[in-house]
């Protein structure tokens, strides 16, 4: 039977909650000083339609405060005009490219307001694991450095032999399915990596926060459409409603659609370039004079990083002063990327 646990971590300018399956990290979720609270799975309020945009049959909406969210215009809606006002919830965050999508809920009368905020970190790992308070202090700091390390990582290995590669790009997320040195008859061995395939891209799109449509390029061939579309539907049965899965193509190829309700954790992690955020460098820079701190309690603290984590550092400085003491310098080394850091005592 799988078990899930949930972690906590608190720590300057960011709350992060974690939550393992069978010990792997299957999601990853974060609130970052600054973050906007209106842009978040569940904000519920009185919105103003901005414009209509017939030709994409969808609108423009606006909580008070807030960014556009696009909002699609269904047959069973009334009729929606300019400058008129309707509840709206969110159902899926702004992405880099993409702007928030919100759900019509009815009819509102009165001015633009929010109705009801997202909920914290704390309730949705509550949500996802019902059992026990989330871990915290410095285990739930290990278990978030590991969730990052692996939603970074683009190839998993699979139980019993072989691996996917699961790579996101604008129009969908591309899962490649590869046999590697699994033993046994081929055959065999190809429906067994497909099968394991299914259960871990499921969790890596979750601890990824990638939906949308996703297509498998499955292993093999003469597949069994009907023992895999129900192991994929199994795999992928705590992301319903909204699931869809299709038939197997004469490629080879298997596409489902899975429903955008998070934020990417690359989006926070990954620059445009694909390199590590000067704020998430910020972050890990913060934790590692944490962690040397705690090591050397009475030590000088001297860092060295790039100058965009710099910058992005500065607006934590004095929450970690106010945590371990102003005993800590930073220098600045013009050629270093946002991933190399360094923190030692003295």
């Amino acid at each position: 039977m799988s078990e899930r646990r949930a972690y906590l971590y608190k720590g300057i300018g960011e709350t992060v909650g974690v939550v393992t399956l069978d010990g792997r990290p299957e999601r990853l979720v974060a609130q970052w000083e600054g973050d906007d609270p209106l842009d978040a799975e569940g904000v519920r309020g009185v919105a103003r339609v901005k414009t209509i945009e017939r030709a994409f049959n969808a609108a423009f909406v606006a909580l008070p405060g807030g960014a556009d969210l696009l909002l699609a215009l269904k047959p069973d809606m009334p009729k929606l005009v300019e400058g008129q006002v309707v509840e709206v919830e969110i159902r899926s965050p702004s992405r880099r490219d993409k702007s928030a999508v919100a759900r019509y809920v009815g009819p509102a009368e009165g001015e633009p307001r929010v109705l009801a905020h997202a909920p914290t970190i704390d309730e949705l790992l509550r949500l996802w694991v019902k059992s026990g308070s989330p871990t915290q202090g410095l285990a739930a700091l290990e278990a978030v450095e590991a969730a990052e390390a692996e939603a970074l990582a683009t190839v998993f290995a699979l139980p019993g032999g072989g691996d996917v590669s699961i790579e996101a790009t604008r129009a969908l997320v591309a899962v490649d399915v590869d046999l590697g040195g699994r033993d046994g008859d081929s055959k065999r061995a190809a429906r067994a990596a497909n099968m394991a395939a299914f259960a871990t891209t499921a969790r890596v799109l979750r601890l990824k926060g990638l939906a949308g449509l996703v297509v498998f390029d499955l292993v093999g061939r003469g597949h069994d459409g009907p023992a895999l579309t129900t192991a994929a539907r199994n795999a992928f049965a705590v992301d319903n409603p909204g699931v869809g899965i299709g038939p197997i193509s004469k490629f080879g190829a298997l596409e489902m659609i899975v429903p955008r309700r998070a934020k990417p954790i690359l989006d926070r992690l990954l620059n445009e370039s694909g390199g590590l955020s000067a704020r998430a460098g910020a972050r890990r820079l913060v934790r590692a004079f944490e962690r040397e701190g705690r090591a050397a309690p009475g030590g000088k603290l001297a860092g060295r990083c790039g100058p965009a984590v710099a910058e992005a550092f500065a607006a934590l400085d004095a929450a970690l002063a106010d945590t371990i003491g102003r005993r800590f310098t930073l220098a600045v080394a013009a050629d270093w990327p946002n991933d190399r850091l360094e923190v030692a005592s003295s």
